[in-house]
């Protein structure tokens, strides 16, 4: 079966996962926002668009019409709008969302559904909780999972050592929010930018510390399996220290809002970046205590004739893996969907999630695509 694909939101990622799901025969795509001027340079990528205000149900019930499936591109704070408008549309549910508020409402409203909700479609929740849990699965019993996640500059220069690469309203969120991870076998909260650790990977040294929203429900997934599960982010070292300063010492964590605007003024943007996932589980098997670790690092690379970031590349194969392989019966097609019902293996042979190592997508131009 072919799908018909609402995306919602015109930014990077959202433009990114258009063109991908565009370039396969199975998919066609149309992507809606309230922004003129970004829905001119989608474009240009020769994507249909449309102007529609999710915050109006009954305008993205309109959009939603024979669609098979939506997906949330938008910031999180919409993310309710635009799930409740895929119930009532009797359309499948993806978003990409780190929002732990935004991931409750959606499992609550898919209780009852008769069509599939998989939020945290992206890198981190996302992939992470597919690799992870792919780890914690070989154990008898996990004694501590460590996730870890970095989408950073291939070259920093100023004293944050960042650049933006991805949504900064996002970044803040989770910079912000409590933490979940699971300590001695409970579901806890622990505070951001807390935990703080520093590792070297291929004579770089990085610091990672806690920010919210990168398990997704993985620490409910393992609970009496696993002790200790964390997530946290990785950073170039220094950048933890700043952000305590701003975030905290200035009160700007109750200042979102200008918090993204300095980032956004401040800090340019970058193509040239990487995005590092680094698991490591420790625990019993077979009576013995070993270690299992996941390392993959992911550069921009060329899709469809043009070039995308890392960040770009490693969320859209998140998403487009998790949409091919429930449109393929791998996955659900009712009810909550947990990013760690995907197989990892699976998950690296499907033709969209291959591109998280470098696989190059076969494309096939829009004369050629199935009826």
């Amino acid at each position: 079966m072919n799908w018909d694909v609402l995306i919602v939101g015109a930014g990077k990622i959202g433009r990114m996962v258009g063109v991908v799901l565009e370039s396969q025969p199975e998919y066609s795509v149309t992507v809606a926002d309230t922004n003129e001027a970004a829905l001119a340079e989608v474009a240009k990528l020769g994507l249909k668009t449309a102007k529609v205000d999710v915050t109006k149900e009954d305008e993205l019930v309109a959009a939603l019409k024979d669609k098979q499936a939506v997906l949330s591109a938008a910031p999180y704070f919409l993310t309710p709008a635009i799930a409740t408008g895929a119930k009532k549309a009797g359309t499948h549910y993806f978003d990409l969302t780190e929002d732990v508020r935004g991931t409750k409402f959606v499992m609550d409203l898919a209780k009852d559904a008769d069509t599939a909700f998989m939020p945290q479609c992206g890198l981190a929740p996302g992939f992470v909780g597919v690799a992870g849990y792919h780890l914690a699965k070989q154990f008898d019993k996990v004694e501590d999972l460590s996730m870890r996640v970095g989408a950073l500059p291939r070259f920093p220069t100023n004293a944050l050592k960042y650049n933006i690469t991805w949504s900064t309203e996002g970044m803040v969120n989770e910079y912000c929010n409590p933490c979940e991870a699971l300590v001695d076998g409970k579901l806890v909260e622990v505070p951001p930018l807390e935990n703080l650790q520093t590792f070297t990977l291929n004579g770089t040294e990085f610091e990672c510390f806690n920010t919210s929203g990168g398990l997704g429900t993985l620490c409910d997934t393992l609970s009496g399996h696993a002790k200790n599960v964390s997530y946290r982010s990785i950073r170039y070292p220094g950048h933890r220290d700043i952000l305590k300063i701003l975030l905290q010492d200035l009160k700007l964590q109750d200042r979102q809002d200008l918090m993204c605007e300095i980032f956004n003024t401040a800090l340019p943007v970058t193509k040239q970046d990487t995005v590092t996932v680094f698991c490591t589980a420790t625990g019993t098997i077979d009576g013995k205590y070993e270690e299992k670790s996941f390392l993959n690092v992911s550069t921009p690379m060329d899709v469809a004739g043009k070039e995308w970031t890392a960040i770009q590349i490693t969320t859209a194969a998140g998403v487009t893996a998790a949409m091919d392989l429930m449109r393929t019966g791998k996955l659900p097609s009712k009810g909550f969907v947990r990013q760690e019902q995907i197989d990892l293996d699976e998950f690296l042979d499907n033709r969209f999630g291959g591109m998280f190592l470098g696989k190059p997508l076969e494309t096939a131009q829009k004369t050629d695509k199935a009826a």
